[in-house]
């Protein structure tokens, strides 16, 4: 690249040479922000592999007690309707049962604050084992 006249150039004519250093800066732009971003793409999982058995029969079936809960907060256990402290000592009975699995099942309308106070009624109780009964869409 020539700065200034050449006697060997014709004043007037145009330049012939490209500018690659705005292209190189684009470039190394881009290179900067792949690098950044491709260790986000990856997905963030291990690759492990099973060990592979034979599959195995449990003896000990969980004893299943539903937990209902009503629109309004009423609480329902085994068809029968209970009160929170009553609840709690139905639930205390139960707990000492290591096969024991509380299912409850609450109406969409019910507040989140009624299940968690339920939810921690029944850890106070001793249960270990809770699960949540929803409708498959």
């Amino acid at each position: 690249m020539s700065f200034g006249n050449n006697s060997s150039q014709e004043s007037g004519s145009m330049m012939s040479e490209i500018n690659v250093t705005p292209l190189v800066d684009v470039m190394l732009v881009l290179l900067v922000v792949f690098i950044i971003t491709a260790p986000l793409l990856a997905p963030q999982s291990l690759k492990i592999n099973l060990p592979k058995t034979d599959s195995v029969q449990q003896n000990d079936k969980p004893q299943k007690v539903s937990l209902v809960v009503d629109a309004q907060g009423n609480i329902e256990m085994d068809h029968m309707h209970v009160s929170d402290e009553g609840l709690a000592e139905m639930l205390r009975q139960h707990a000492v049962d290591p096969q024991f699995q509380l299912q409850i099942e609450a109406d969409s309308a019910v507040p989140y604050g009624r299940v968690a106070a339920l939810m921690a009624l029944a850890q106070k109780a001793g249960v270990s084992k809770l699960s949540f009964m929803t409708l498959a869409k």
